[in-house]
């Protein structure tokens, strides 16, 4: 009886996977994330949080009040006010920019700063953004481009409003200024920068510590807490320390009066501006160091 064989089909090679082809016939491919869309995505969970617009509405609201209360009360006390000052107008910027309201700006943005990031990693979304987007630089670039323009859009609003009811007040004395007086034009754009430089400090703290409650605290004890322990008085060294935090140098560019002594140690306005701008620097660049060689 005749046997049938049958041939041994050879295994099939194995191929490299190959994409898609795309609509034209080539190979699809993800394209390149751009910043734009980063950011548009950062704005977009900025947004979604309730959290974000109280916080916003409650600092406009305390700023002006404060700088009202300030306003009232030197109107109120006017005429018991030494003839000097009346002359010199030196409360106008106090009472524009009142310390008061100003040090709540300062821990609601360095808060919500902090939050940008500590709340990815909480919620285990930074995983998905970095699947996403693996250049992690990028990410925190983004973070600090919006946190960067919603303080310095609520940072200018607050600072303008705060001056014009202010200076609104006192021109029933009057005591006002314009805002091209004396000091004005730096005072508002020290009060305008104020947000988003303490904002992007908590996004640098935050990313560094990675702990929501941690985060908040190291931000309160260094924009707020640290300038209180190493106020100048006649020490020279506790007062070079105390011209290098953010606190220090806003309460210089907000105050024209007075003068340099060997009591008070002032800082320099130049100083004070570069306080400004190496805090947020630094800040912005330890998070790009860190955030490329940790693990989500």
């Amino acid at each position: 009886m005749a046997t049938r064989t049958t041939r041994a089909t050879p295994p099939a090679r194995a191929t490299p996977a190959t994409r898609s082809p795309g609509p034209r016939g080539g190979s699809s491919a993800l394209p390149p994330v751009r910043f734009r869309d980063l950011a548009g995505a950062e704005w977009i969970k900025i947004r979604s949080l309730r959290s974000t617009a109280w916080a916003l509405g409650l600092v406009v609201l305390f700023v002006l009040g404060a700088s009202a209360v300030a306003a009232l009360a030197d109107y109120r006390g006017f005429p018991e006010m030494d003839p000097r000052q009346q002359a010199e107008h030196v409360f106008s910027l106090h009472d524009a920019f009142p310390p008061e309201g100003y040090l709540v700006l300062m821990l609601a943005a360095g808060t919500l700063g902090a939050i940008s990031i500590v709340g990815e990693y909480g919620s285990g979304l930074i995983r998905t953004t970095t699947a996403a987007v693996p250049a992690r630089g990028s990410v925190i670039l983004a973070k600090a481009a919006v946190l960067t323009l919603l303080w310095g859009a609520v940072g200018t609003g607050v600072a303008t409003g705060s001056f014009l009811i202010s200076q609104g007040i006192l021109d029933g004395r009057n005591a006002a200024i314009g805002l091209t007086g004396p000091g004005a034009p730096g005072a508002l754009a020290a009060s305008a920068l104020l947000g988003p430089v303490c904002a992007l400090v908590g996004l640098g703290l935050g990313t560094l510590i990675r702990h929501a409650a941690t985060s908040v605290l190291a931000g309160f004890l260094v924009l707020l807490i640290l300038p209180m322990l190493l106020l100048p008085a006649d020490n020279r060294s506790t007062a070079g320390l105390n011209h290098t935090l953010v606190l220090s140098a806003w309460q210089r560019l907000t105050r024209t009066w007075g003068s340099p002594s060997a009591v008070d140690h002032y800082a320099s306005y130049a100083g004070s501006w570069a306080v400004y701008a190496l805090w947020p620097l630094v800040a912005v660049a330890l998070a790009l160091m860190v955030v490329r060689r940790r693990d989500v």
